[in-house]
């Protein structure tokens, strides 16, 4: 008889909440979130609606749980940037490290455009959209000179945007999503005042 270690049931769990959530994430996509019930997302799953009360509560939860992960990875950044020189080097790392949290949460924020009247009126959805401000406002200040003029803030807070905007605008439109990862970099790079790596003929 074969006995399952904790971690094996940590880990088992884990991968569920995993499935849970990517499955929720297609089906709020594909179909709508209000369109999308619990019951649903369990029957796509193979569990019963009880387990999946297990892991989350609600759709509201599913989406929170979404959000999280992205504000998380947003403040490991700032954490990280803020005890950096403030350096080109550093403001380099902070658009590249950027870009990667945008391109790896970019079909959560493709989901929120699409169900935006949906998830705005959500209990959290005030909440959420002061947690990003309070991010954007501290990579903004970490991107800019220090005392910088509010035309060095405007460039940094362009970089960001045309990051967010444009990672889901062209992802489409470019032959890869390297190229336009690529691209991406190099403009905000530009806009905060540091040489893009790409060297332009």
């Amino acid at each position: 008889m074969t006995e399952h270690t904790g971690s094996e049931h940590h880990d088992r769990g884990r991968d569920t909440r995993a499935r849970l959530r990517a499955l929720a994430l297609q089906l709020f996509a594909e179909q709508g979130y209000e369109k999308t019930s619990l019951r649903e997302i369990a029957e796509h799953l193979g569990v019963t609606k009880a387990a999946l009360y297990y892991y989350f509560k609600s759709k509201e939860d599913i989406v929170r749980s979404l959000v999280e992960d992205y504000v998380v990875d947003l403040d490991e950044l700032i954490d990280w940037a803020a005890g950096q020189p403030r350096a080109a080097a550093t403001r380099r790392e902070i658009i590249r490290r950027y870009l990667e949290i945008v391109a790896r949460g970019a079909e959560v924020f493709r989901m929120l455009q699409q169900n935006q009247a949906a998830v705005s009126s959500l209990a959290h959805g005030k909440e959420r959209g002061a947690l990003f401000r309070e991010r954007m406002d501290a990579l903004i200040d970490l991107l800019s000179e220090p005392g910088g003029t509010l035309h060095d803030q405007v460039r940094a807070a362009s970089a960001l945007m045309s990051v967010n905007y444009c990672c889901l605008r062209y992802l489409d439109r470019a032959a890869s999503q390297e190229e336009l990862e690529r691209e991406l970099m190099d403009v905000a790079l530009e806009l905060v005042g540091v040489a893009p790596a790409n060297t332009r003929a």
